[in-house]
């Protein structure tokens, strides 16, 4: 070692800097690092860009953001989670917000969301809402979900219910 230090034919410090002291060690971490980040990105967080503004101000349009499709390995999506929802492929999904769980019964009076009878406490709403849509009950497997944005007439606005298969996982940023 101090030989190679002293008549310089060991490595240079730009060949240390880029590839490390060890060629061999430096190319498994890459190959190891390539390999986790495919599956991670392919498998696990999947990658959405927000096209409208429905889910405003909580998600801004054009934003990316990525979906952890382990989420609901453990436990069953919750109220108040924000979801992908997956209509026919995984090239178009929705992403809104979880009101409605199973076996609950949903409406909108004078612009809130009422499950059960309750008004639903939502501090994520910024705009004003004037809704009014019926009752309905959700069956054993359904969720109903709609987006933050309820400025917007409700005829103008995606929502609805989706059975817990077309739940694609949960936004995490």
């Amino acid at each position: 070692m101090e030989k190679d230090l002293e008549t310089g034919s060991g490595p240079g410090w730009l060949q240390r800097v880029v590839i490390g002291r060890n060629p061999k060690r430096t190319a498994l971490r890459i190959v190891v690092l390539s390999i986790t980040c495919f599956v991670l990105f392919r498998y696990v967080l999947l990658p959405i860009r927000v096209e409208g503004v429905s889910m405003m101000p909580t998600y801004k349009e054009r934003r990316p953001n990525f979906v952890n499709r382990l989420g609901y390995i453990f436990h069953e999506p919750r109220r108040g989670d924000v979801v992908t929802i997956r209509t026919s492929g995984y090239s178009i999904m929705y992403m809104k917000r979880v009101i409605g769980l199973p076996g609950e019964t949903v409406a909108f009076h004078l612009g809130h969301a009422v499950i059960d009878g309750q008004v639903l406490e939502e501090p994520y709403i910024k705009y004003p809402c004037d809704w009014e849509l019926p009752p309905r009950h959700l069956g054993a497997n359904e969720y109903f979900f709609v987006g933050d944005n309820r400025s917007m007439p409700a005829s103008d606005h995606y929502m609805g219910v989706a059975t817990r298969h077309r739940i694609v996982g949960k936004v995490t940023l």
